[in-house]
């Protein structure tokens, strides 16, 4: 009973009307709203269907992930890449779905191991990007060509964005300290989840973070008045002093004030 009322439920709600914002009505006949509480849920119980069970199925031996709507497929030559890609290319459509056309590529994971060439050889996933970089050995010591993740250039542009959609720069009606209790929250989750691989690629974002308050300090102190020298070696200062003021402050010397 409880089953057949929530298949109900979903029907229903699927087939809702939508308010636009200038006030019209439209009728809806399949899909879910994007923004909506349960599409992710539905999206996520029919690509179980469409994709993961067909997967298991038809490739047991690849490994393979999902997220959502976005996934990897590990496969072992270009030509199983290519075999897989039209496969998976018929099975969306048969589920009326397609492959994005930019964003589906096959990519050569190149390291020392793997020293062929192609021209495709990094990809986003989640944030971060997989591409080959330098990577210094945990039990030698020394440096080798591994394919590795580190946070993406786009969400490095994301992060820089939200912080500068704070518009610290011009609150000089703030202290530093109602500064770091608003930012360090946000930074604390992007340094636990973008720092768990290649840290030091998080650098850059400290040291925007850094000149951003230090033009704070500019125009909120007359003494650093067209003086924006003085005020970095003023937040030096402060940062020795208290170091765990900041989130940011405790990356290592890579974020150091710029």
């Amino acid at each position: 009973m409880t089953c057949a009322w929530a298949l109900l439920y979903i029907e229903r709600w699927l087939t809702a009307s939508m308010l636009q914002e200038d006030g019209t009505i439209i009728e809806r006949s399949r899909g879910t709203p994007q923004g909506g509480v349960v599409s992710p849920i539905l999206a996520n119980l029919f690509m179980h269907y469409a994709f993961d069970l067909w997967m298991a199925r038809m490739f047991p031996d690849l490994r393979w992930c999902r997220y959502a709507d976005d996934g990897l497929v590990h496969c072992r030559n270009e030509m199983e890449a290519q075999s897989v890609r039209e496969a998976l290319q018929a099975r969306l459509a048969e589920c009326r779905l397609e492959l994005h056309p930019t964003k589906t590529r096959i990519v050569y994971c190149k390291d020392d191991r793997r020293r062929g060439k192609s021209e495709t050889v990094m990809f986003d996933f989640l944030g971060y990007c997989f591409r080959p970089r330098s990577v210094l050995g945990p039990h030698s010591q020394n440096m080798f060509c591994g394919f590795t993740p580190a946070v993406s250039k786009p969400a490095l542009n994301a992060m820089r964005a939200t912080v500068r959609g704070l518009t610290l720069r011009r609150r000089t009606e703030v202290t530093l300290d109602d500064i770091a209790r608003e930012l360090n929250p946000m930074v604390r989750g992007w340094i636990a989840y973008y720092g768990r691989y290649t840290r030091s690629a998080l650098y850059p974002l400290a040291r925007y973070i850094n000149q951003t308050l230090a033009i704070w300090l500019k125009r909120k102190y007359k003494r650093f008045h067209h003086r924006l020298g003085r005020a970095r070696l003023f937040l030096e200062k402060i940062a020795r002093e208290n170091r765990r003021l900041f989130v940011h402050w405790q990356l290592g010397d890579g974020g150091k004030l710029a």
